[in-house]
């Protein structure tokens, strides 16, 4: 039997991902700058901190809400068109921000319409997409997805507050919004593709069998299924889910009012948001160093360890003393972030198969965007009652703990495909 060529060259999934690690970075990177908008809003319009939180808990709200549509969508139509669709009208709305006068309209644009169209381009999707070019490296390719959100948080947090300085608030979305639509827009039009299989290449740039070569396949995990609602009658997704709800809740609340709690700790804003980079920077050594670890051992031990450490991070922000709690919370919580990403989305597709991974990232999602919208909200209102965010951190480093004993207890081994025999070896 002749054995297989390998292709020569760099294998164009590595361009999917270079492609979406843009759209991350900046889609991602300025809607991760909405805390900094907080206070020069809040100051002309005289919003409390409930009233602008409002806007922003709407918006994971109903980006969480129409993920699973979105995802339906994707099933069917395929992520390039959805993605470049996503990626105008977020262009569109987040110049449109800058004609804001009332709350109902910020609610309205930032709540609704762009929340809507960051989903159709989220990471979520952009994961979904990846995991059709990838399966032995797919944590490594959605986690060099995911860092682009943290490059984002790294290069246009700080920006932003440049931009704000410069020529005020409003021409600072006018250009975020322009970077979508003259730089996002035309790279993803060029480059993405929905399937290898569209530039005759097979996933991890595996090499084509020869002619009367035969191909091992796995067998299907015993948890696969044919119709997405199946899979809510076994225990993992309910784990899943539960997991990234609380992620949702924890990473919302930081995004929104860290600098607001930073600037209150007495921090200068230009620090807040140099912080605020620092721990998105970090981030890309964490999420990466996940990605990697995960496609060499298991995914659910590395999911509880990063809820544990998040959840340190928070007792780091509340206990240690002085400037000491920030700048723990900033390291602990960069190395952190975004890796839970890459690990949920691999296990969704390892236990549930790839035929309606769309649809149940999507679910997923809502669950975390839930998670999100409720912090936000309560963030900002039991900052209000209070006078201080010690109450809401406290009880976010709570259910971290509680997310990683539920994800130390998922069944990796019995449910991932990783963990199947092959068909060929049993002679199946």
């Amino acid at each position: 039997m002749e054995s297989p060529t390998p292709r020569s060259g760099i294998y164009y999934g590595w361009c999917i991902v270079a492609t979406t690690f843009c759209m991350a970075m900046v889609s991602m990177g300025a809607r991760s700058g909405f805390g900094v908008f907080v206070l020069p809003m809040s100051e002309e319009f005289g919003w409390n901190r409930g009233t602008i939180s409002l806007a922003a808990a709407i918006g994971a709200l109903v980006s969480g809400l129409s993920q699973p549509f979105l995802g339906r969508l994707y099933d069917r139509l395929g992520g390039r068109r959805l993605i470049l669709a996503s990626l105008i009208v977020t262009g569109v709305c987040t110049m449109l921000l800058a004609l804001t006068t009332h709350i109902l309209f910020l609610i309205l644009i930032f709540g609704g319409l762009l929340s809507i169209a960051m989903g159709g381009g989220s990471l979520t999707t952009t994961s979904a997409l990846l995991s059709k070019w990838f399966h032995r490296q797919r944590a490594l390719a959605v986690s060099l997805n995911a860092s682009g959100a943290s490059v984002g948080g790294l290069l246009l947090v700080p920006l932003t507050v440049y931009l704000i300085h410069l020529v005020g608030w409003r021409m600072s979305w006018v250009v975020l919004g322009l970077l979508t639509l003259l730089f996002v827009v035309p790279l993803a039009w060029i480059l993405l593709k929905d399937d290898p299989a569209e530039l005759g290449l097979l996933p991890d740039g595996d090499p084509q069998p020869v002619h009367g070569s035969k191909t091992v396949p796995l067998r299907p995990g015993p948890l696969e299924v044919e119709r997405w609602q199946q899979s809510f009658r076994s225990t993992p997704m309910w784990q899943l889910c539960g997991g990234y709800f609380v992620c949702g809740f924890t990473i919302s609340l930081i995004s929104t009012h860290f600098v607001p709690f930073a600037i209150e700790r007495g921090v200068s804003p230009a620090t807040a948001a140099m912080a605020y980079g620092v721990m998105s920077g970090l981030n890309v050594v964490g999420v990466l160093a996940v990605g990697a670890l995960a496609d060499r051992g298991g995914r659910k031990n590395l999911l509880g360890l990063v809820y544990a450490l998040r959840g340190c991070a928070y007792v780091a922000l509340l206990l240690a003393p002085g400037a000491w709690s920030l700048w723990c919370f900033v390291v602990i919580m960069g190395f952190s972030w975004y890796a839970t990403l890459p690990l949920t989305s691999a296990l969704t597709a390892e236990v549930y198969g790839l035929k309606h991974l769309g649809i149940l990232s999507g679910l997923a999602f809502t669950g975390h965007q839930i998670g999100g919208a409720l912090s936000i909200q309560l963030g900002g209102t039991l900052r209000d009652l209070t006078g201080s965010y010690d109450l809401p951190f406290a009880i976010a480093g709570l259910l971290l703990f509680a997310a990683s004993l539920v994800s130390f207890a998922i069944r990796e081994q019995q449910y991932s495909t990783r963990y199947q025999i092959t068909a060929g070896a049993t002679g199946g």
